[in-house]
This record gives C-alpha cells, structure tokens and sequence, in this order.
C-alpha cells in the first residue's frame, strides 16, 4: 500500500500540465508492450505499425513532460525571457518522431505487399486495438482539458498525437474485419499505408506550429484586437499608443507598447498609470508579461521616436508603427 501510494501522491502533488504528460507517458508504454507483442505474434504489420507508433509516442510523451517541467523553470540571468522555448523544442521533436514512424510504417507495409505466405490471426488482433481506442480517448480527452488550462503547446501537441493514434487504432479495426470477412491479406497493409500518410500530414501540423513558436509569432489576432481596445481607451492622463508588439514563447505571452501621454503628469502619477494600463491588459490576456514605455504626447514625438506620422483622426490620437 505504501509503495503504490507514494507515487500516486507525487502524481497528484503535479500541476495539471504534468499530470497530463505523466499519464501519456504511462498510458502509451502499456499499449506500446501490447501491440507490439500483439503484431508478433499475431501477423498484423498494421497491428505492429501502430505498436511502432506507440513506441514514438512513449518518447514523445517523455519529451512532453521534461519540456513542460523546463519551460516551468522561471526565468534567470542565463536565460532573461524563460524556458517557454523548450515545449516548442519539445512539439518539434515529437514531428519528427511521427514522420520517422511513418516511413518505418510505410517499409514494412510495402515488404508485407511482396510476401505470399501471411498469417493473420485475427480476433485477438482487433481485441488489442479496442482497447487502444478507449485508453487513447481517455487520455487525450484529459489532456485537452490541461492544455487548455495550461496553455501547454507541449500538451497541447501530444493530446493531438493521441487522437491520431485512435484514428490509426480505428482504421486498423476496419483492415482486419476486411482481412476477417474476404480471406485477403492485402488490406492489412494497404491499411497499414494509409496510416502511414495520415502521420506525416499530422507531422506537418505540429511542424508548423513548432516552428511558428520559434519564431516568436504575434499573439492571435483576437487577442490582439482586445489590446488595441483596451489601450484606446485608456484615460487619465493616457492620450493614445504604438509601437504594440506581441509574441508567444511557449505558454508566456508577452506584450509590449509605447504608452502616449499627457506631458504635464507627475513621475508618480505616470507610474501609477503604468501600472493601471499593465493590470487591464493582464486581465485581457491572464498571465501575460507586460512592458509599458511612456512617450509624452508633444510634437515631433513619433519622428524622434522611429514612429509614423499621427493618424488622420487627430481626435483619436491612435498611432501605431
């Protein structure tokens, strides 16, 4: 009792991130030894595809969890911005892991293609896989969840995966019924191929939003609609903006903007209007790293500034570069 309570303490002494990535992790070293063993001994290539896959996905979910615990690290003198790039390391990891799988997958199918002699057994094969769709389900339903709460792109690429792996699980039920009901082999593999594309167009998926993250990409526009809002009407003292910049690194957004305003304020009242205008953009983005720079509103500001000539509107006082 005490060796199996201790770590499920630990577990749920995690954040959800983690837990999310622990149990990936677990979930998808089970199904690895199942259908692995299951493609062996049973005959199915695309039974063992998928048991391959699974394999992937344990290193991936691996990858999953020490990236989240790194890019919760806070930040120090090495490194001024955080760890949030290591999740995007992390994503773009895992494409290259699905891709990889993918051509293995593709290999084998092709060499089970050219072979006459196949044996396929096939109830316990098709037992397997109804067991990897409701734990795959499962897990990638709770994972969702915490990457919605977390904001993980780490968590947020492996709960993805892990409806890929019920879609390869489902598409393996329906080979082996066809191989079951007409007595042909030839649809075990030609499943086994079809999954194959199906993980490298996935792969390119999570690519892109890797690399996006890389990048530093500007927050959704949405999002960035809802500053602009916020910052127009910002009053006392507060005349207008530019220069707002956004980027997501990981889960850590930050947000930055030349403040326009009244040349007449006190040091102190400015300050405090900073803060005022720092606090309403956190609570439009919850989390987020603000920086706010003062620009007094007087002449000639946005040509010593770098910035673009006032706008038409000089009611509105809105300028942006």
């Amino acid at each position: 009792m005490i060796v199996i309570g201790a770590p499920l303490r630990h577990f749920s002494g995690l954040d959800i991130a983690s837990r999310a990535a622990a149990l990936s992790f677990g979930s998808n070293a089970i199904l690895m030894v199942m259908k692995i063993t299951a493609g062996l001994l049973f005959g199915s290539v695309a039974v063992l595809g998928d048991g391959v896959d699974s394999a992937e996905d344990v290193l991936a979910s691996a990858l999953a969890f020490f990236s989240v615990r790194l890019a919760m690290q806070p930040a120090d003198d090495a490194h001024p911005y955080g760890h949030g790039k290591a999740e995007s390391l992390a994503a773009l990891s895992q494409a290259a892991l699905i891709a990889g799988g993918a051509i293995f997958i593709s290999v084998s199918a092709v060499y089970r293609l050219s072979s006459d002699d196949v044996k396929i057994v096939i109830a316990p094969s098709i037992a397997i896989m109804v067991i990897t769709v409701a734990v795959n389900l499962a897990v990638a339903a709770y994972s969702m969840r915490a990457a919605r709460i977390s904001g993980s792109v780490a968590i947020s690429s492996d709960a993805r995966h892990l409806l890929t792996n019920v879609v390869q699980a489902a598409a393996v039920i329906v080979g082996l019924a066809l191989v079951g009901i007409t007595g042909s082999h030839v649809f075990d593999p030609i499943v086994a191929l079809l999954l194959a594309a199906y993980l490298l167009w996935i792969a390119g998926g999570i690519l892109r939003d890797a690399l996006s993250e890389l990048v530093d990409s500007a927050l959704p526009d949405d999002e960035i609609a809802r500053l602009e809002e916020c910052l127009r009407h910002e009053g006392h003292g507060a005349r207008g903006f530019h220069a707002l910049r956004t980027r997501k690194s990981g889960r850590e957004k930050y947000i930055e903007a030349h403040l326009l305003i009244d040349p007449a304020l006190t040091v102190s009242d400015a300050h405090r209007l900073v803060e005022d205008v720092e606090s309403h953009l956190r609570e439009l983005i919850p989390g987020a790293v603000v920086s706010i720079h003062l620009d007094p509103d007087e002449p000639g500001i946005m040509e010593r500034s770098g910035g673009e000539p006032p706008a038409a509107r000089p009611d509105l006082r809105l300028h942006r570069h």
